[in-house]
C-alpha cells in the first residue's frame, strides 16, 4: 500500500521554513527559459521547447565543438587555419577575414565570442568538418546536439545565418550554455571580455554586444543574436554569492528591449528566490510503520542536508509529503532507502528527496510478531476502511 504522510516542513522539529510566492516575471520575449544552475530549478519557461531561428546564439554550438576539438587534440590554440572564399563571403558581423589570412584558433574563438564573427565560425567549421564543408559541419552539430539532449535543435550552418530548418529552442540554448560553463571553465572567461581588436581591422566592430557585461550584476556571458526573422535575443549568465543563473530569450523588438529585459530577468532571479536549507542530515522527517519488527516504526531521514531554491517573500510553512510503500517489513538495515520526501514550493517545480532508515530494525521475536498480528486484527475490526495515512 502506498502511504502518504502530509506534513509541514515547519512542524518537523527543525528550523521553520517559510514559503512565499515569487512574483511571476511577465517577459516580453517571444520565448524564454530561466534556470537556476546551482540547484537545477527552472524559474521561468515560456514557449521554451518551441524550435525557432536562434540567429547568432547558435554560434555557441560551434564554440562547444571547437572546445571539444581542442581538448581532444584535433585543434590547438596556436594552430593557424586558412580562410576559404565561402568563409570570406559572409556578411553581417565578421572579423573582416580574407583568403590571404591564416588565423590562429585562439583569435578565431575570440572573433566568434566577442565580435560574433560569421566568417570565423565558417573557418572553424570547415576545419572540423569531415568533408571540409560548412554543411558537413552543420550535420555534425545536429548529431552532437541530439547526443547532448538538445532535441529541438537542427543546424544548417555554423553561425546562425538565416536558413530554413536552422532551429533551436530556448531550453536547448540554456542547456548548451550550462554545458559550456561546466565542461570548459578554462575557456569561459573569454565570454566576459568586452573588447577584441583583430589585427587592427574594423575597430568599430571590436566591442562585445552583450548588454549585461559591466553592469555590476555578476554577468559574465554568453551570446547575443539578431536577425529580422528571429528578432533580438540573448543567452546570458550571471553569478551572485555562489548562485548562478543561466537564461535564454528571443523575439524582442530592439537592442534596448533586449538590454532592459535581460537585466530585469537577472535581477528578478536573484531577488525573488533564495536557497534555503530544509532538512538536516540524520534528523527525522517522519516515521514509517514496521511490520514484524523489534520496533513498530522507524525514523525517516535524509543522508545529507538538503537545500532548495524558494521564493524569498515570506508566506506560510512549506508543505511537503512523505510517500512510502508500507507497512515496511522487518528486518530493515540502517540507511536503507525507504521513502521519498516530496516538496512542492508554490510556483516552482516539485522536488523529490530520498529518505532512508534512521536506524536498523531487526526482525522481532515470537511475542513481537503476535502483538503485531493482534494489532492488525483489532484495527481491521474497529476501522471500516483504511484511511489513516495513505491512499491506494
Amino acid at each position: 500500500m502506498i502511504r502518504t504522510l502530509r506534513t509541514l516542513i515547519a512542524g518537523l522539529g527543525f528550523a521553520v521554513i517559510l514559503a512565499g510566492t515569487a512574483q511571476a516575471f511577465d517577459t516580453q520575449a517571444r520565448a524564454a527559459f530561466v534556470l537556476d544552475q546551482s540547484t537545477g530549478t527552472v524559474l521561468l519557461a515560456k514557449n521554451a521547447d518551441e524550435a525557432m531561428p536562434p540567429a547568432s546564439m547558435s554560434k555557441l554550438m560551434t564554440l562547444y565543438m571547437a572546445f571539444e576539438a581542442i581538448k581532444d587534440g584535433r585543434l590547438s590554440l596556436e594552430e593557424r587555419l586558412p580562410v576559404s572564399q565561402r568563409a570570406m563571403s559572409y556578411g553581417g558581423s565578421t572579423m573582416f577575414l580574407d583568403t590571404t589570412d591564416r588565423v590562429r584558433v585562439e583569435d578565431l574563438l575570440r572573433g566568434i565570442i566577442v565580435l560574433s564573427g560569421n566568417d570565423a565560425c565558417a573557418v572553424i567549421a570547415e576545419a572540423l568538418s569531415p568533408d571540409g564543408t560548412e554543411s558537413g559541419f552543420a550535420d555534425l552539430m545536429t548529431r552532437r546536439a541530439q547526443q547532448m539532449g538538445m532535441t529541438s535543435s537542427s543546424f544548417k550552418n555554423s553561425n546562425g545565418w538565416p536558413a530554413e530548418g536552422h532551429l533551436m529552442s530556448m531550453r536547448d540554448l540554456t542547456l548548451l550554455a550550462s554545458h559550456i560553463i561546466n565542461d570548459y571553465p578554462e575557456f569561459y572567461p573569454i565570454f566576459s571580455e568586452r573588447k577584441f581588436e583583430f589585427d587592427g581591422r574594423a575597430p568599430q566592430n571590436s566591442t562585445n554586444r552583450n548588454p549585461l557585461l559591466g553592469l555590476g550584476i555578476g554577468a559574465d556571458g554568453l551570446k547575443t543574436g539578431h536577425t529580422v526573422e528571429a528578432g533580438y535575443g540573448l543567452v546570458g549568465s550571471a553569478q551572485q554569492d555562489g548562485r548562478r543563473v543561466v537564461f535564454s530569450m528571443t523575439g524582442l523588438e530592439s537592442t534596448r528591449a533586449r538590454a532592459e529585459e535581460s537585466e530585469a530577468i537577472v535581477n528578478w532571479a536573484f531577488r525573488q528566490f533564495a536557497e534555503k536549507q530544509i532538512t538536516t542530515a540524520g534528523q527525522p522527517i517522519a516515521t514509517a510503520q514496521v511490520w514484524n519488527g523489534a520496533e513498530d516504526s522507524v525514523g525517516l531521514v535524509t543522508k545529507e542536508d538538503v537545500s532548495l531554491l524558494l521564493p524569498t517573500l515570506t508566506g506560510g510553512p512549506l508543505e511537503a509529503e512523505v510517500v512510502y510503500t508500507g507497512p515496511l517489513q522487518a528486518p530493515i538495515a540502517e540507511g536503507a532507502q525507504l521513502a521519498e520526501l516530496i516538496v512542492r514550493p508554490e510556483g516552482l517545480p516539485e522536488h523529490r528527496v530520498q529518505l532512508v532508515a534512521q536506524n536498523a530494525v531487526p526482525r522481532g521475536g515470537f511475542v513481537n510478531r503476535m502483538l503485531t498480528v493482534s494489532k492488525a486484527l483489532i484495527g481491521r475490526m474497529t476501522a471500516p476502511s483504511e484511511t489513516a495515512e495513505g491512499t491506494m
